[in-house]
């Protein structure tokens, strides 16, 4: 009896080599990702009002003294460090915002988180008279989650649970309103709109260095909490019903992912202001690269959005030499046609 050999069908060798052009893909798209923020990181320490030379730069990381030591030690290095954290909070919040939500639309934006968290911050510059960093973090994290579980049980009141486009609607309306508040209490109280100015539009250019340590067990929390959910929500991305069947216990899984999106957003507002944008946009184009996985969107993104941070920033100071844009009105100017881009695009909308 001879012996038979069995070749794979077609379907699986076409299967397996799809698999290796999305890890392919999704390498590549990551190291680009990588350089970028290298790259970025290094123009944001030589940019700005007073251009300094490489050399300058380098020196200035090694001790030297002078003009261009304190710039880049004292002004510069610790913006670019509040850019790279305050982008990759955003970042992975929206990432987190649309798994949990399955709305291709979420952002800390859009949904009022930022929102929230700005009114609490001006709630508590008003009435308390706090606006260091150390005290409007705690403001900022109270607005962000009364904000957060507003909109979502808006979102959730009706029949058959949570319905993206309610959230959005609800998002967007509890936005609206929340910011009206804001501006009234900034426009009342002189005093407060002072304090408030540069904050408000967005802006990481007002955090000294000695200050950055206050945010960093607040982030590392909600960093750690992304990695833990990240591999559930691949699930709950299936549906609610195919989740519990695989044993994902999905409650869980949304509560800890509202605590890190509180815990991410309302840090980043409290030191840079309420940027938009920046968690609707990179996910999108973090998923054209990695796929669904959503391990791989939140590292894409943890990486992407503060390469678009910075990047706006760098553009902020080159618009206006002579004083600077704030970031946020940039990502506004972007984020506005990379939304209808998405918004035609249906396979980059999709989730």
């Amino acid at each position: 009896m001879s012996a038979t050999t069995f070749a794979p069908p077609a379907s699986t060798d076409d299967a397996r080599r799809a698999i290796a052009a999305i890890r392919r893909r999704r390498l590549a798209g990551f190291v680009a990702a990588v350089v970028a923020l290298v790259v970025c990181a290094a123009l944001s320490l030589a940019i700005g009002s007073k251009g300094l030379t490489v050399a300058q730069v380098i020196g200035a990381l090694g001790g030297a003294d002078g003009e261009a030591g304190t710039i880049v030690r004292d002004l510069r290095i610790p913006r670019t460090i509040l850019g790279v954290l305050a982008g990759a909070a955003l970042g992975i919040a929206g990432a987190l915002m649309q798994a949990f939500t399955r709305n291709p639309l979420a952002d800390p934006g859009i949904l009022g988180v930022n929102a929230g968290a700005a009114f609490a911050v001006a709630a508590g510059a008003a009435a308390f008279g706090i606006t260091s960093l150390s005290g409007t973090i705690w403001f900022a994290l109270l607005g962000a989650v009364v904000a957060t579980f507003a909109v979502y049980a808006i979102g959730a009141a009706a029949r058959g649970g949570p319905d993206p486009l309610r959230v959005t609607l609800a998002g967007v309306a509890i936005g609206a309103f929340l910011g009206g508040l804001t501006s009234g209490i900034t426009l009342l109280l002189p005093e407060v709109f002072n304090r408030m100015r540069g904050w408000n539009a967005g802006s990481i250019a007002a955090v000294p260095g000695e200050l950055l340590p206050s945010v960093l067990p607040f982030l590392g929390v909600g960093f750690a909490l992304a990695i833990v959910v990240a591999g559930p929500l691949n699930a709950i991305a299936l549906g609610d019903e195919l989740a519990v069947a695989l044993g994902s216990r999905v409650v869980r899984t949304r509560i800890l992912s509202v605590v890190a999106v509180t815990l991410l957003c309302g840090t980043a507002t409290a030191a840079a202001g309420p940027i938009g944008f920046v968690g609707l946009m990179v996910p999108h184009a973090v998923r054209w690269f990695t796929g669904p996985d959503q391990r791989w969107i939140l590292a894409g993104s943890a990486v992407a959005a503060p390469v678009l941070l910075l990047a706006s920033d760098i553009v902020g100071r080159l618009v206006m030499r002579s004083g600077e844009l704030p970031v946020g009105i940039v990502t506004a100017f972007v984020g506005a046609p990379v939304l209808i881009a998405l918004v035609r695009r249906r396979k980059a909308s999709g989730l």
